[in-house]
């Protein structure tokens, strides 16, 4: 089992920068998948990016492509998404997910584990 806890979140301006990170417990974190998603109020669950085992596969959401960076450290079992040029769109609630599955996935459905999320709000 991986539990998720996720950090880093917090009120920016617009054309700001944040740095979210996402520590897993467990032995077993380099065998997963670690994506991010969001969830702005009275939307659905929004994949953002996900990384693969090493961090060599990535993806992003076309709305955070070039903005956003999604990486990983094994050996801290962490997953950190760095977040810049930030929009009021912007903000959500951002969670980090393990996923077993093989292959880069962008559905939450793939996806095991979740951490209870955090707060990322963009003032205009």
């Amino acid at each position: 089992q991986v539990q998720l806890v996720e950090s880093g979140g917090g009120l920016v301006q617009a054309g700001g920068s944040l740095r979210l990170s996402c520590a897993a417990s467990g032995r077993t974190f380099s065998r997963y998948y670690m994506g991010w998603f969001r969830q702005a109020p009275g939307k659905g669950r929004e994949f953002v990016a996900v990384i693969g085992w090493s961090g060599g596969s990535t993806d992003y959401a076309d709305s955070v492509k070039g903005r956003f960076t999604i990486a990983r450290d094994n050996a801290k079992n962490t997953v950190y998404l760095q977040l810049n040029s930030l929009k009021p769109e912007d903000t959500a609630v951002y969670y980090c997910a393990a996923s077993p599955s093989i292959g880069v996935v962008t559905t939450g459905h793939e996806y095991r584990y979740w951490g209870q999320g955090t707060q990322v709000t963009v003032s205009s």
